[in-house]
C-alpha cells in the first residue's frame, strides 16, 4: 500500500522559475539520467502493510469502492480528510469510525495496538506533508495511492 506524489519538475523555456536536477550515486552525478529530460519527481509519502482499515478508506473515498490495486487520484482534499479523521480516532479511541476490513493478506481486524499506531502513523505523514506542501493550488504536486497483492 502506497502513497505518492508526484511533482512536474519539467523547464520550459518560457518559465521563470526554474526547477534544478541532480541526480547522484556515491556522490558522482549518475550519468544515464539525464536531468533536463526529467518531467516529473515521485516520491513515496507514505508504505503501510497490513494496515486493511486505511486501505479501505482509500478505495472508499479516491477508488469508487472499486478494490482492483490500481492508482488511484487522492486529492489534498482526500488528504486533510483522512488526517482529520485519523486524529478523531486516535481522541476518541472509536476504531468503528475507521473500520477494518477483511481480504487476502489483509491482517487482523481487531482494534488493537498494532491498529491505532497504523492510524498514528498515517496522521502523522498525512500532517507532516500537509504542513510541507507548497503551492498545491496551483496544479502540483499531484498525489496517487496503489496497493499491490
Amino acid at each position: 500500500m502506497y502513497l505518492t506524489k508526484k511533482t512536474y519538475v519539467k523547464n520550459w523555456d518560457h518559465n521563470t522559475d526554474k526547477f534544478q536536477v541532480s541526480v547522484k550515486l556515491n556522490g558522482e552525478d549518475y550519468v544515464s539520467i539525464q536531468p533536463e529530460r526529467v518531467s516529473y519527481i515521485d516520491e513515496e509519502i507514505m508504505y503501510w502493510r497490513k494496515q486493511n482499515a486505511i486501505h479501505n478508506w482509500f478505495v472508499e473515498n479516491c477508488q469508487e469502492g472499486v478494490d482492483d490495486c490500481r492508482e488511484a487520484y487522492v486529492s489534498m482534499d482526500d488528504i486533510k480528510k483522512l488526517a482529520d479523521l485519523c486524529e478523531i480516532v486516535l481522541e476518541s479511541k472509536d476504531g468503528a469510525l475507521l473500520p477494518t476490513s477483511e481480504g487476502f493478506f489483509f491482517g487482523g481486524t481487531e482494534y488493537d495496538e498494532w491498529y491505532f499506531e497504523g492510524v498514528k502513523e498515517t496522521m502523522e505523514a498525512l500532517k507532516k506533508e500537509l504542513s510541507n506542501c507548497k503551492k498545491y493550488d496551483e496544479g502540483y504536486p499531484t498525489y496517487y495511492y496503489h496497493s499491490s497483492w
